[in-house]
């Protein structure tokens, strides 16, 4: 076997995904999208509108006949930017040679030259496979955990809310259009407090959109948990404003990348105010997570650190009234 390296090429993707097959898991699958010529030459010039990319691929010369098996990718991106995202992947019949550290090597060096001067470097693996056992031989190290977890519909009890009739809870359980600067600003909110383990940094009103909230994000809409709105007059007096939300639910259609996901479920993201205390925050959750999967199941990213989330899963998984979907997944670094 003899192995060469150099940059990557159009029409890698081509040649690679046809040896590789399918992916391991859903993790490889988004990470392939990352594979791309490199972006940024030494003096760490890159082109407008396009962050510092690295991206090498190892061939196999056989007869003279060079045959790509590998490749591994480094890369900036503008959020949660303390670190670089990395990925390799090889050849499932050219796994055990040290091509995998080689590559890993070479990325380390190219992350030297990164513009941002940041160095550390990130993955994501799926628990059980080969890039996890890779990454755990290589000595990265994981700081945080997230599964994928269908909540049945009707799991919850419903929450029963003061008032009479159809008109109970109206003024506490509300839709809420996806482009409202108050939902907007709490979904950012919330965002950086569940990732101090990796600060995503600032958070525009129009970063939050995009990544969460408008049409390319494919929200279908919002549901908020308000507190009971009260009024600065006494309780016989009519308030003129709002509760401030407690809890949020978003949804999206069910990508295809989860694996298992129950037809007609829907994929939901799923917090809370972050000002607010452990029990009110976890009571919060379970009520408006009760709502949602009411009548139909929901599908939640749930991370170690997101507690109250994980409150309101961890007795419905360990009842029956959840399961968990595909690999638990972690996140690796230096």
């Amino acid at each position: 076997m003899t192995i060469q390296y150099r940059p990557w090429r159009e029409g890698d993707d081509l040649e690679l995904l046809q040896l590789w097959g399918d992916p391991e898991s859903p993790v490889g699958e988004q990470f392939r999208g990352t594979f791309a010529p490199s972006v940024g030459s030494i003096d760490g010039d890159t082109a407008p509108g396009e962050s510092w990319r690295q991206c090498i691929v190892a061939e196999d010369v056989v007869d003279g006949i060079a045959v790509p098996v590998a490749a591994g990718v480094v890369y900036e991106t503008p959020l949660h930017s303390e670190r670089l995202w990395s990925y390799i992947e090889v050849s499932r019949d050219h796994r055990g040679h040290g091509i995998g550290s080689s590559l890993l090597v070479m990325l380390r060096r190219e992350a030297e030259l990164s513009p941002s001067g940041v160095r550390a470097l990130r993955s994501k693996v799926a628990d059980g496979t080969d890039g996890a056992a890779f990454v755990a031989s290589v000595g990265l190290k994981s700081i945080q955990r997230s599964r994928m977890v269908e909540v049945s519909a009707g799991a919850l009890k419903l929450p029963v809310f003061e008032g009479e009739g159809e008109d109970a809870g109206s003024d506490i359980i509300m839709d809420l259009a996806t482009g409202s600067v108050e939902l907007t600003q709490l979904v950012g909110k919330y965002y950086r407090s569940v990732h101090s383990w990796d600060d995503p940094g600032e958070l525009s009103l129009g970063t939050v959109q995009r990544l969460f909230l408008d049409d390319a994000s494919g929200a279908h809409g919002a549901i908020v948990l308000r507190a009971k709105p009260a009024s600065a007059f006494g309780g016989t007096v009519q308030p003129s404003r709002k509760g401030a939300i407690r809890a949020f639910a978003i949804s999206y259609a069910a990508p295809a990348t989860v694996e298992d996901a129950p037809r007609g479920a829907s994929e939901v993201f799923l917090g809370h105010d972050p000002e607010l205390d452990a029990a009110d925050a976890a009571e919060a959750v379970r009520d408006l997570l009760s709502l949602i999967a009411h009548q139909h199941p929901v599908v939640l990213e749930v991370d170690e650190s997101m507690t109250a989330l994980t409150a309101a899963v961890d007795p419905l998984l360990a009842s029956g009234g959840a399961r968990r979907l595909g690999a638990d997944i972690q996140v690796v670094s230096d």
